[in-house]
């Protein structure tokens, strides 16, 4: 029979588990972003004012900026 093995780290964060945290973190801000400076750019005010106010929409807008959803 196998066990399962429990780690234990105390200390520092290593740096596996900051890129784990840090890299959708980033990934969203930078497709809100997106989101954000297309729609100033192209006038679309009340989409805008939709990705300024509920951070959501705006990733998804952004993400899908980028796949060419729209």
């Amino acid at each position: 029979m196998i066990k399962a093995v429990r780690v234990r780290r105390d200390g520092a964060i290593d740096v596996q588990t900051v890129l784990c945290f840090a890299v959708p973190i980033l990934l969203a801000y930078a497709a809100w972003l997106t989101s954000v400076v297309f729609c100033a750019s192209n006038g679309a005010r009340p989409l805008l004012i939709a990705d300024a106010t509920f951070f959501p929409v705006g990733v998804v807008h952004g993400i899908g900026l980028w796949l060419g959803g729209w």
